[in-house]
């Protein structure tokens, strides 16, 4: 048996089109998420950032998911933190985002937690030998493969993090970068604006850069159009909304149709 293989990563790298397209988990429930993997999402983005997901709850997420078509998950940390991401990557994830990366350093200690020291790489994850990753020992040569299926995420929230992507994209080991535009625009003075022209202006500024640099750069829009004009921006890999704002956007659509339809039978006379 062999470490599976990051198709996340691999579609970065060979810049799949189309745009391989997730939402964010919100939820915090594995029922959610296995009913997601059947909607035909390219990938999960498993926030355990802003969502009280613990380890457990991540295990449980993706076990859920992994039984069903979408089986490609980018699990934000909650922080750059070594423990953290051990956690994560002896449950099983391999696709990892890290949340407010400022600067290459942060990038460079980011990477370095994700791999194992092999050939000078400046690796600092800790070995174990049983886990969820590994499967649980049965695949052999899990501590020599894994590296190469790790794909690092570095997400800038800042219009520093961002003057500084070039050499943040520069870091090796660096797969991605992500723009997060609700904390972008909150640090530019724009809370709660993503649509301001500023915030829109760095937004493209900032994926033209990624494209010259050949680097894949994603980012999360809260409905189609945005998206849509994310994608025709060079953004090479894109969320939209959540599992969350989902349900609820239906519950209101729902809600709606009844009390609206209630109104007009009721001014139709037939009560």
């Amino acid at each position: 048996m062999n470490t599976p293989i990051n198709h996340f990563k691999a579609w970065l790298k060979e810049r799949r089109q189309p745009v391989p397209l997730g939402t964010w988990m919100m939820t915090g429930s594995a029922s959610v998420a296995e009913a997601m993997g059947y909607a035909g999402f390219d990938y999960l983005v498993l926030d355990t950032e802003h969502v009280p997901v613990d380890q457990l709850d991540a295990l449980s997420i993706m076990r859920a998911l992994a039984g069903t078509p979408t089986t490609e998950i980018l699990m934000r940390l909650p922080w750059n933190d070594a423990v953290v991401v051990k956690k994560a990557l002896d449950g099983g994830a391999q696709s990892l985002m890290f949340p407010f990366i400022q600067n290459a350093a942060e990038a460079r200690a980011a990477v370095a937690s994700t791999r194992y020291p092999a050939n000078g790489n400046g690796g600092t994850r800790g070995v174990a030998a049983v886990h969820r990753a590994s499967r649980y020992g049965a695949i052999q040569n899990y501590l020599h493969e894994a590296n190469e299926q790790i794909c690092v995420v570095t997400q800038l929230e800042t219009p520093q993090a961002v003057a500084n992507m070039e050499e943040i994209a520069a870091v090796d080991g660096v797969d991605a970068i992500f723009i997060g535009p609700a904390d972008l625009s909150a640090n530019m003075g724009y809370l709660g604006d993503i649509a301001h022209p500023e915030v829109q202006a760095i937004l493209k500024s900032a994926v033209a850069t990624c494209n010259r640099l050949g680097k894949p750069c994603g980012i999360v829009g809260g409905n189609p159009e945005l998206v849509g004009n994310y994608i025709a921006s060079g953004f090479s890999f894109v969320a939209i909304a959540s599992d969350m704002s989902m349900m609820v956007a239906r519950a209101k659509e729902q809600i709606a149709a009844v009390r609206g339809c209630a109104v007009k039978v009721a001014g139709g006379a037939v009560y």
